[in-house]
């Protein structure tokens, strides 16, 4: 009797989105193929997500068990990542950090003997400006991968630009379990659950330049006032989750704005429950691959207010259907979407139907769905 096949998932350090993709490729695959997580480090500089333990559908191998990956260097892993998946077995790779020399390295190596790699990617034309023959050069990178896992449309047609034919590109990269993040809320999606009434604004993002909160914060103020002038409207609270370097500019910027509250970085339990009380998600990055948030709050009904920057309305953002676009330079804009959601119940209810309806285009199946699409196993 044949073996099945083996499929291998290498990440720097695995999240709990890492968790739900791997444990839905397993489950999606049962009977079919073995699924392999391999994570280099525990822990990281770059992200303060507890440890992730080990699988429950797959095999988790963590190379740096007690290393950070800040502190190992880019000949130990390359090395570690090349050794883990030829002990695993694993005919399939799937891998990330593509334009990082040690990665480039260990595809190139994996590919040559014998294995077939695929590159996992959010990368969109439009997340900064872009140098011909620097995109040129970027082509090399991708050149040991067969195939291409993404997030939505604007990573397939960059894929394409680079060299990947339509039908080695699937979609579902950017994904996370929608049944994990409603177990851990322990409430219902919206409209449903807290009151329209007692539900509060929410940010949640890393404190970087990129992410744009200044832009929240100035909406924010502008919109307590136009609340304030509003009869029998009720002036809602924002909430910002997440740290990073600039938290103590956009505090000051904050100064004693009534209303608004630094939460500091929460785990994946205290998210779940922050949307689940939540009226609206706010999201003004300036750049934004992705932003998973997104699907985490559309897993709990929960309306999003994005720039056209963030990948996930490729999928999960609709106008006026699951929430609204915003521009990244317009808080005057952003406050009166934020007045006319919080005031229109009706509308709400609309938008958070829409929001949960569109849930599943961002949940781990169709990452399962896009590895047995290129895998053809």
């Amino acid at each position: 009797m044949t073996a099945h096949p083996v499929i291998a998932f290498v990440w720097g350090q695995f999240g709990p989105y890492h968790m739900d993709r791997c444990e839905a490729a397993a489950e999606g695959l049962r009977g079919i193929a073995s699924v392999v997580g391999i994570e280099v480090a525990g822990a990281s500089d770059y992200y303060a997500w507890d440890r992730t333990g080990e699988g429950a559908s797959f095999r988790k191998m963590t190379l740096y068990p007690d290393r950070s990956y800040n502190a190992t260097t880019r000949f130990g892993r390359f090395c570690r990542i090349v050794r883990a998946c030829l002990s695993s077995r694993a005919r399939h790779v799937f891998m990330c950090h593509a334009s990082e020399p040690e990665y480039l390295a260990a595809a190139l190596s994996l590919r040559l003997l014998g294995r077939r790699l695929y590159v996992m990617t959010e990368s969109k034309f439009d997340d900064l400006p872009r140098s011909g023959w620097r995109e040129v050069a970027k082509k090399f990178f991708y050149l040991p991968y067969m195939g291409a896992l993404v997030g939505g449309a604007r990573s397939r047609a960059y894929m394409r630009f680079l060299g990947f034919a339509e039908n080695a590109i699937a979609e579902g990269y950017d994904s996370v379990s929608i049944a994990r993040v409603r177990r851990l809320a322990h409430a219902p999606a919206a409209p449903d659950g807290l009151p329209f009434a007692e539900r509060h604004f929410t940010v949640i993002a890393r404190l970087v330049a990129k992410k744009n909160i200044a832009l929240a914060i100035d909406a924010y103020r502008r919109y307590r006032d136009i609340a304030a002038a509003s009869p029998g409207a009720v002036v809602r609270d924002l909430l910002i989750y997440g740290s990073g370097p600039l938290e103590d500019d956009l505090r000051t910027r904050a100064g004693m704005l009534e209303g608004l509250r630094f939460m500091g970085f929460q785990q994946e339990a205290a998210i779940a429950r922050a949307l689940a009380s939540s009226l609206a998600l706010i999201l003004p990055s300036v750049e934004e691959q992705w932003g998973l948030v997104v699907n985490e709050a559309a897993a709990m009904g929960v309306p999003s207010l994005v720039t056209a920057q963030v990948g996930a309305c490729d999928r999960l953002v609709r106008a006026g259907v699951s929430g609204y676009i915003i521009e990244p330079d317009n808080s005057e804009g952003l406050a009166r979407l934020m007045h006319r959601v919080g005031v229109d119940e009706r509308e709400w209810r609309t938008l958070a139907e829409g929001a949960a309806a569109a849930a599943p285009e961002g949940d781990t199946a169709c990452f399962a769905a896009g590895v047995r699409v290129l895998t053809g196993v």
